[in-house]
């Protein structure tokens, strides 16, 4: 009789074993998806920005000359803090730390670009930003 007390206790022991490790297994994919989604996520809202800012620049090359517009991008890109510099007709976008980084080709501009507010123009065929 105490033989199959000693054998019942092993199996239960075994079978709960199994059942944690199905359970880790489980919510370690899940995990894992939710990182993946989050990722992509942050990805899409840094290209976004980097967009934003091509458009204006395009939407000012292609205007006549007095164009003038206000235009604001976000301090953040979700949860991440990021850095845009406008360099050689390429818009760059980086989030810090370095998860992503995006490039963006332009047209030529004259000046930088603010996380906030934006002033673009356009004077004599020459793009202004912020200036």
């Amino acid at each position: 009789m105490k033989n199959k007390t000693a054998q019942t206790g092993i199996e239960f022991v075994i079978i709960i074993g199994a059942l944690m490790a199905f359970v880790s297994i489980f919510l370690l994919a899940i995990q894992q998806n939710t990182s993946d989604q989050s990722y992509i996520k942050e990805n899409i809202l840094l290209k976004d920005i980097a967009l934003t800012v091509q458009n204006e620049i395009n939407l000012a090359s292609e205007s006549a000359d007095g164009y003038s517009r206000q235009f604001d991008i976000p301090q953040r890109a979700g949860n991440l803090e990021y850095e845009i510099i406008i360099d050689e007709k390429m818009i760059y976008i980086e989030t810090n730390p370095l998860r992503h980084a995006l490039t963006v080709s332009t047209q030529e501009v004259t000046g930088d670009i603010n996380k906030t507010y934006n002033t673009i123009r356009k004077t004599s065929g020459t793009i202004y930003l912020n200036q």
